[in-house]
C-alpha cells in the first residue's frame, strides 16, 4: 500500500496543522524518511503554545509547563535542541483559595482525591473531614466502564472533596466540570486501581505506595527558559532544516481520496498530492476535513465539546508589591471568585526573575466548560476582575505596569464519560482509509506529552504499526495539573 511508503522513506505526507502535535508528526516522520508538508490555516505554528512578552519580559501567553515523568516532550525539546534550557519550576508550592484564604495545596492526595481526611485537613470543614472518613464503611460503587470523576468522588467522599479540590485541580487542566470528566481518561491509575479496591481512599493509597516504591526522581514538570512556547518554533526550525516545508496561512478546503490510492490535498490555491495525510487540526475542523471522505467519524468528531478561556498576564514593579511565597494558587468555583487561578510566573520560573529583577510578573485564568458570560467581557474587565480578585486573595493593590489579555475560544476539549468510546470509534473509522490518521488533544489527552504521543502513534499508523495507538487505548496518557494557573 502507499501507506507504506511513509515507513520505508520514499512518500510524500501532508501533515494538517501547524501545532505541537502536528509539528511533532512532521519531526517524527522526517526522521522515517518521508518527505514533509505542514499546512497550518493560521498565521504562525505552536496551536496553544504561544510565546510573548510583557513589560520587555519574556513569557507564555499559553500552555507553560509539561509534565517531565512522561518522556514524550521533554525527549522532543532535546532532540530539536533545547536541552540546555530546560528548567524545572523554582517552586511546586502553590496553595488553595478558599473559604476566605490561601491555603496551602495538600499533600497525599491523587488530583485531589485523597487517601485519609487528614491529608484535606484545613481544607476542608470538621464536616467535610468525617464524612471522607464513612468511605472505608461504604459497599462497592462500580465504576463499569467509565464513571465520571466528581460524581464517584461525592458518592465515596462528600462533594466538598469535589468542591474544594478535585473540582479546581481537573478544572485547571481541561477548564472543565469535574461532575462529567471522565475518570477513565482523566485520572486513569485510579480508574483502574479501583477494579481491585471496594474503599476508594484505600485505592488511592495503594497508587501512593506505589509511586513511593517506583522511586521516581527528579521534577515532575518542566518548563523551557523563554517559555514553553519556544518548544514548537524549535520543532518547526529543525522540521525546515531537514527539508520538511511548512506552510501557513495555509488553510485546507478540501481532502479527498486520490485515483491512484493517494490522497489529494487543496490549501488555498495549492493542490498537492500525498501518499499520507495527518490531520492534526480541533475536533471541529478534522470533522468538516473528513466529512467526504470518513462522514461516520465526521459525525463523531462533531460532538466533540470545547471550552474557552482567558489568560490575563499582568506585570508589577518589584519594589511595589510583596506576594505570598509560592507559584501561585487555585481557586474552587464553589466559592464564588471570578478567576479559577493565578500563577505567580516571576517566582515560578527562575528564568524570569533573572531576565527581569524589577519586574514581578503574574498571570489568571478566567473561564470554565459552560461559562459564556465572563469571556463575553471585554479585555479591561477582565482585567479589572482579576486585581479585584488578586486583592482579595493577596493584598495586591498596586497598579501594574502592564496588561495582557490572551483569549483561547474553544481551546480546550472535554472530555466526559465515554470520551474514550468517541476516541475508538473515530480512529476506526479512520483506519478503514490506507494512509489517513490523526492526533491532537481531542484523543489522547490535553497535555503536551500526551500530544506528542498521540502524534507518534499516528505516524507509526501511516506505517502501518498501530501499536502505539492500541498503547494508547490501554494506558491513556494523563494530563496533571502543573500547580497554579495552567
Amino acid at each position: 500500500m502507499r501507506a507504506q511508503d511513509s515507513r520505508t522513506g520514499s512518500g510524500q505526507v501532508v501533515v494538517i496543522g501547524g501545532g505541537i502535535a502536528g509539528l511533532a508528526a512532521a519531526h517524527r516522520l522526517l526522521d522515517r524518511g518521508a518527505r514533509v508538508t505542514v499546512l497550518e490555516a493560521s498565521d504562525r505554528v505552536g496551536g496553544k503554545l504561544l510565546p510573548g512578552e510583557i513589560a520587555g519580559a519574556r513569557v507564555d501567553l499559553g500552555a507553560e509547563s509539561m509534565l517531565a515523568r512522561r518522556p514524550e516532550a521533554v525527549a522532543l525539546a532535546r532532540e530539536v535542541g533545547l536541552a540546555d534550557r530546560l528548567r524545572p519550576p523554582a517552586t511546586a508550592t502553590a496553595s488553595l483559595w478558599t473559604r476566605g484564604a490561601l491555603r496551602p495545596m495538600p499533600k497525599g492526595h491523587v488530583m485531589g482525591v485523597p487517601g485519609t481526611a487528614a491529608a484535606l485537613s484545613g481544607v476542608l470543614s470538621d464536616e467535610g473531614l468525617a464524612r471522607i472518613e464513612r468511605d472505608a464503611e461504604l459497599p462497592r460503587t462500580e465504576v463499569g466502564d467509565d464513571v465520571a470523576v466528581g460524581e464517584y468522588v461525592a458518592a465515596r467522599l462528600g462533594r466538598e472533596v469535589v468542591d474544594r479540590l478535585v473540582e479546581p485541580l481537573l478544572g485547571g487542566v481541561y477548564a472543565g466540570d469535574a461532575y462529567r470528566i471522565s475518570m477513565r481518561l482523566a485520572v486513569p491509575q485510579l480508574f483502574a486501581a479501583l477494579g481491585t479496591h471496594v474503599s476508594l481512599t484505600e485505592a488511592v493509597r495503594e497508587i501512593q505506595a506505589k509511586a513511593i516504591a517506583a522511586q521516581q526522581t527528579g521534577p515532575v514538570f518542566m518548563g523551557i527558559e523563554g517559555g514553553v512556547g519556544q518548544l514548537p518554533l524549535a520543532v518547526a526550525r529543525s522540521v525546515r532544516a531537514r527539508g520538511g516545508e511548512i506552510l501557513t496561512g495555509a488553510p485546507v478546503t478540501e481532502l479527498r481520496r486520490a485515483e491512484d490510492g493517494g490522497w489529494r490535498v487543496v490549501a488555498g490555491g495549492r493542490v498537492l498530492h500525498a501518499d499520507g495525510v495527518v490531520v492534526a487540526v480541533p475536533a471541529g475542523a478534522a470533522g468538516a476535513l473528513l466529512r467526504a471522505e470518513a462522514p461516520a467519524a465526521a459525525t463523531e468528531l462533531a460532538g466533540v465539546e470545547y471550552a474557552s478561556m482567558a489568560l490575563v498576564t499582568l506585570a508589577y514593579r518589584r519594589a511595589d508589591i510583596t506576594l505570598p511565597e509560592g507559584s501561585g494558587f487555585l481557586v474552587p468555583p464553589v466559592d464564588g471568585h471570578t478567576i479559577k487561578a493565578s500563577t505567580f510566573a516571576s517566582q515560578k520560573w527562575g528564568w524570569i526573575a533573572e531576565e527581569n529583577p524589577d519586574l514581578l510578573v503574574l498571570r489568571t485564568s478566567v473561564g470554565r466548560y459552560g461559562e459564556t458570560e465572563v469571556l463575553g467581557r471585554d479585555d479591561a474587565d477582565l482585567v479589572d476582575v482579576s486585581r479585584h480578585d488578586l486583592r482579595e486573595a493577596t493584598g495586591l493593590a498596586a497598579e501594574p505596569v502592564a496588561t495582557r489579555v490572551t483569549r483561547w475560544d474553544d481551546g480546550l476539549p472535554q472530555y466526559p464519560v465515554g470520551h474514550h468510546t468517541r476516541v475508538t470509534r473515530v480512529r476506526e473509522h479512520v483506519a478503514k482509509l490506507p494512509g489517513l490518521a490523526v492526533c491532537g488533544a481531542a484523543y489522547d489527552g490535553v497535555g503536551i506529552p500526551a500530544c506528542v504521543a498521540s502524534a507518534y502513534a499516528a505516524v507509526d499508523q501511516l506505517g502501518g504499526d498501530r501499536a502505539g495507538m492500541e498503547a494508547l487505548r490501554a494506558n491513556p496518557v494523563q494530563s496533571l495539573h502543573g500547580g497554579a494557573g495552567e
